[in-house]
């Protein structure tokens, strides 16, 4: 099977394309499975009492992409060991992300940010870092909303249409990210509420 890579997604190694579990024949079987799991994955995300303790941990993040895409993909909710296209060194997740988690919960307990910025600032760092093979932005953009709902704040909208697509608000939420990358959150926050 031949993947199609949208722009800024993190193509898999041949290794990493063994990990499919389900036998599937095209892109959009995949793409209906990954869906499913996730659909899954959201359910139990926003019923779990566990989750909702550790979701700012590095076991949780973990956790949640197992549940999300533990179905399709035998390495999900395993930390990445190959370089990627983006994300930092393989080496490095294991201490970035506690760091990240351990950050998250300081502006949420000393108010350094408003809420909407607590989730653009997780989200885009839990990106960077890149700690999966694939489903990153997925994750962080589901565990941003997770973290949201969880203290009683709305969920993103994320442009309101499909991240995964082709087309202009992909490639304005990659924009974006982009921009992020260098300390300016504007662009990412104007998005993430359309």
């Amino acid at each position: 099977m031949k993947l199609e890579y949208p722009i800024g997604a993190t193509p898999l190694d041949a290794h990493e394309l063994d990990g499919l579990i389900p036998s599937v024949r095209t892109q959009g079987e995949l793409n209906e499975l990954e869906k499913a799991n996730i659909r899954l994955g959201i359910e139990w995300a926003e019923k779990s009492r566990l989750l909702r303790r550790e979701l700012l941990t590095y076991s949780g993040l973990f956790r949640l992409h197992k549940e999300l895409f533990g179905k399709v993909w035998e390495w999900a909710g395993t930390q990445r060991v190959s370089e990627k296209n983006l994300g930092i060194a393989s080496h490095q997740i294991a201490q970035e992300l506690p760091k990240l988690c351990e950050d998250v919960q300081y502006w949420i307990k000393n108010k350094t940010y408003a809420w909407d910025e607590i989730g653009v600032r997780f989200h885009h760092r839990l990106v960077s870092i890149h700690p999966f093979v694939n489903g990153n932005g997925r994750l962080a953009r589901i565990a941003c909303d997770l973290l949201l709902i969880y203290h009683k704040r709305d969920a993103f909208t994320w442009g309101v249409e499909n991240l995964m697509a082709e087309g202009d608000v992909r490639k304005n939420y990659i924009d974006a990210l982009r921009q992020a990358d260098r300390g300016d959150y504007a662009p990412l926050m104007m998005l993430v509420r359309v």
